[in-house]
């Protein structure tokens, strides 16, 4: 749609111009169940659903007289009022925009349109559970969807008070920001505080409610009280465990509540897991949703609940670092990103159960900043955001991930009581406002009496990811002589930044153990830095740099402290240390600087050991890329069998009943390629094979059904009587993407055409079917959509939401073929495609870079082959 792509400067002109007053929203609902005339499921030849949508805003305009436009994306306006005169809906709406001219000082806008259910998650999302037959409503806007449900002013920074009215079917509950109660059939809604758009949200179904409260009293006896909810669709009642939900949310209240010395500013707190979400979570004040896969249909890890606590904890810290202080534009989307990303860790630590929680950090979120950092499309924690295509890409490793490491060093720079003495004040004098860099950094510098303005040219400024390597020199008698740190980084971003890093020794003791002896920490600068304090100490086995994780680097070793890795890494005692040295190994691997059959050697002699479940899946995954994508093409078929080899060793000597257990038959059932590891599978599905203590409930059945179905060992029928037995919508999802896994050319025509050529599935289901077509073991059968993918992705782009066409340009990318024909092909289209949408063009670039770093990782590997 014409204008649909807001810009930055038509943003910064219109908040020049306006003062949003306030809205009125009136929704009607009842066409969300039973036959709606003229309002059939979408489809090639049906209209959309549809809904109505009232809106009043009252704004001002600082120059009367002036022009400017208000945003909606529906399929029709029945009418548009401005100060009292009616304006032909025609003439002022293009489907994206409405029209303002002869702006008054003072204005009422009053639109009346019909706006449409979503099925991408996108706007107001409807979802019909096929195990009932209900239908469950939410909202999900950011960065700008708010418009796809009633007119507004679509930029964060024209932030303003919302009154919301729900009429929904009958038995229906509504929920929205505010407090609820329903008179004559109508939900009408407490007014909010002024807050932007994006957070807005309505949620309306027949969910299933759970209550709760919280109760602090501050120190001068102010008592503060939050009701609080947590829901779910009905279907996942029995598994959900609202108590869990509410201790975190207690914890974290308690916690930022110490920690920010503001009250939580906005009433009551409901928290809703909603199916087929496209995010893992949105921080709507009042009301936040999550994706329902946080509530668990099976048995899962402690990483599961580790997870979601820092997940509930990440929304809660943006109450404060988002909802009450908000960016004024998305190229500071880091000033609520990266510190909940922060805050959810540095939470979960002080106030959970889940204290290791800095080790994920290390080894999970810092690996997703590290790959996103060294991508051609890598840009500075505060970005260049031209328009809203770029704030929807923008949503990345950088600004979550990097941003979050990088302000976790800036505690140990600024020291943590100056840090959170800075928030307390920003908190309180731009609350309920809008920030940028500038105010943030001001405050810090009141507090830490720090020169600001240095750190951020060096960390939030620029991009890239510097290297640090330990140099070390050793006397006659074995001790140090001199230690230095050498710093580099990549030609396209050749910043090198200032550090603060703790370097640790470590040798190994008579039982065996490998313990640190010595600590230092110390300031890096340059290309290269002597670390006086540890000369003269003994000769380590290990160097680790960056110990204790304070600074954002890829860490690498000198040659001694690698050797010692491969023979001991599973005897480091720490897991902080230890998780540090499985990403730093990770990243050798994907820089080609180690073989991939190193690191997975490295993985089949050392996971087993592993105690941090959290840790144990990322380096599962991390082996099956190596093996997808760095390995040496000719070493593959042995690769793979040596990793389900090795993986079903560690299932059957985990111990019974274990979360390591669970986890080692998940990967052996990922990973299983052999005729004798299928008929294990076929055995623990059909109950003629058992291992002691593995529950193989639903959700380890489908784990064990998708290998099966992607290498020809189960076919439709067998997946629809799995269907049968879990007909919910989980199992749906479960069933898509099993029949999309089928090793059948016309099993992947069928499924690139209901992704590619049409619109008729969910969400959650073009997903699920995108997740099926590409397996590894089925390159042969995908190499004809190489050509294809080329040839589409620009429609794609141009037909479907920006969100569907995301899922599709990301996931169908012909990485697999893993060639240098494929890799040509890529290159080709970004060199004859220059004017295509930006945004596309860096997703297409990000997967291309992709592929020649795994071209490069398979060019190593050979080469160790010998």
């Amino acid at each position: 749609m014409p204008g649909e792509n807001l810009s930055r400067e038509e943003a910064r002109e219109r908040a020049r111009l306006l003062t949003v007053d306030g809205y009125e929203v009136d929704l009607d609902l009842r066409s969300a169940v039973g036959e709606v005339p003229g309002s059939g499921e979408p489809g090639a030849d049906t209209p959309p659903r549809t809904f109505r949508s009232v809106t009043t805003i009252r704004f001002r305009c600082a120059e009367p007289g002036a022009a400017t436009f208000a945003d909606l994306i529906a399929p029709g306006v029945s009418a548009v009022t401005l100060n009292g005169t009616e304006l032909d809906p025609a003439a002022v709406f293009d489907g994206s925009r409405i029209a303002l001219e002869g702006l008054l000082a003072e204005n009422v806008l009053v639109v009346d349109a019909q706006c449409a259910y979503s099925r991408t998650g996108e706007g107001m999302h409807r979802f019909v559970d096929p195990e009932d037959g209900e239908v469950y409503l939410y909202t999900q806007y950011e960065p700008a969807d708010a418009r796809r449900v009633f007119a507004n002013f679509e930029q964060p920074d024209l932030k303003a008070p919302y009154r919301f009215r729900v009429t929904a079917p009958e038995g229906w509950t509504a929920w929205s920001n505010g407090e609820g109660t329903l008179t004559d059939g109508v939900w009408h809604f407490a007014e909010t505080k002024p807050i932007s758009t994006y957070i807005t949200a309505v949620l309306a179904g027949p969910y299933h409610y759970v209550t709760d409260s919280y109760r602090r009293t501050f120190d001068d006896g102010t008592v503060l009280e939050i009701p609080l909810g947590a829901m779910c669709r009905k279907g996942l009642a029995r598994h959900f465990d609202a108590d869990d939900v509410f201790l975190i949310t207690k914890q974290g209240l308690d916690f930022f509540h110490d920690h920010f010395d503001y009250p939580y500013p906005f009433g009551k707190y409901d928290q809703a897991f909603v199916p087929e979400y496209n995010l893992g979570a949105m921080e709507n004040p009042g009301l936040v949703t999550f994706r329902e896969e946080y509530i668990f249909r099976g048995h899962v890890t402690q990483a599961s609940y580790e997870r979601r606590s820092n997940t509930i904890l990440h929304e809660m810290a943006h109450m404060w670092f988002g909802d009450l202080v908000t960016m004024r534009w998305w190229d500071d989307l880091w000033l609520k990103e990266s510190f909940a990303d922060f805050m959810g860790s540095f939470a979960q630590v002080g106030a959970t159960r889940f204290t290791n929680g800095w080790t994920t950090f290390a080894n999970n979120r810092k690996a997703w900043a590290y790959r996103a950092d060294q991508q051609p499309s890598t840009h500075p924690i505060t970005a260049d955001i031209r328009d809203l295509e770029d704030a929807k890409l923008n949503f990345d490793g950088i600004t979550y991930a990097k941003g979050a490491s990088v302000l976790k060093q800036l505690v140990a720079y600024v020291g943590q009581d100056a840090f959170l003495e800075g928030a307390r004040r920003y908190f309180k004098r731009n609350a309920y406002g809008n920030t940028r860099l500038d105010d943030l950094l001001s405050v810090l510098e009141e507090t830490s009496g720090r020169d600001m303005a240095g750190w951020s040219r060096s960390w939030l400024e620029t991009a890239g990811l510097n290297s640090l390597t330990p140099q070390v020199i050793f006397d006659a008698e074995g001790r140090i002589t001199e230690l230095a740190v050498v710093q580099d980084a990549a030609e396209s971003h050749p910043e090198l930044r200032p550090h603060r890093v703790a370097i640790g020794l470590y040798r190994r003791t008579p039982e065996g153990k490998l313990v640190r002896f010595a600590r230092t920490e110390t300031d890096v600068a340059g290309p290269r830095t002597v670390v006086t304090e540890l000369a003269g100490a003994e000769r380590p086995e290990l160097i680790l740099v960056n110990d204790d994780d304070l600074t954002y680097c890829k860490i690498r070793f000198d040659a001694g402290s690698l050797d010692t890795l491969r023979a001991y890494l599973a005897d480091l005692t720490d897991p902080l240390a230890r998780a540090l040295c499985w990403s730093a190994l990770w990243n050798l691997t994907r820089d080609a600087l180690m073989p991939a059959r190193d690191f997975i050697g490295l993985v089949l002699t050392h996971a087993g050991r592993e105690t941090g479940i959290g840790v144990l899946q990322m380096l599962h995954a991390w082996a099956e890329s190596a093996l997808t994508h760095y390995a040496a093409p000719a070493w593959r078929e042995e690769g793979g069998r040596l990793l389900a080899e090795g993986a079903l060793r560690e299932l059957r000597l985990s111990e019974p009943g274990s979360e390591h257990q669970l986890t080692w038959a998940r990967f052996f059932a990922s990973v299983a390629s052999s005729d004798a590891d299928f008929q294990l599978l076929r055995g623990l599905l059909d109950g003629t094979a058992k291992i002691d203590g593995l529950d193989v409930d639903q959700e380890l059945r489908w784990a064990f059904l998708g290998p099966l179905a992607a290498h020809g060992r189960a076919d439709e029928s067998v997946i629809d009587a799995e269907l049968a037995r879990d007909d919910t919508a989980s199992g749906k999802r479960h069933q898509v993407r099993c029949l999309a896994a089928r090793p059948s050319a016309a099993v992947k025509a069928q499924a690139w055409a209901q992704v590619v050529e049409s619109d008729a599935l969910s969400n959650a289901l073009v997903e699920a079917t995108i997740a099926g077509f590409g397996r590894p073991n089925q390159r042969e059968l995908l190499a004809p959509y190489a050509a294809k993918y080329f040839e589409v992705i620009e429609r794609v782009w141009a037909e479907r939401s920006i969100q569907i066409a995301m899922d599709v340009v990301r996931g169908l990318f012909p990485g697999l073929q893993g060639d240098r024909r494929t890799l040509d092909a890529a290159t080709a289209w970004l060199d004859t495609h220059r004017e295509a949408a930006p945004a596309l063009r860096r997703l297409v670039l990000e997967a291309t870079d992709d592929l020649a770093r795994a071209l490069r990782g398979q060019e190593c590997d050979t080469a160790a082959a010998g």
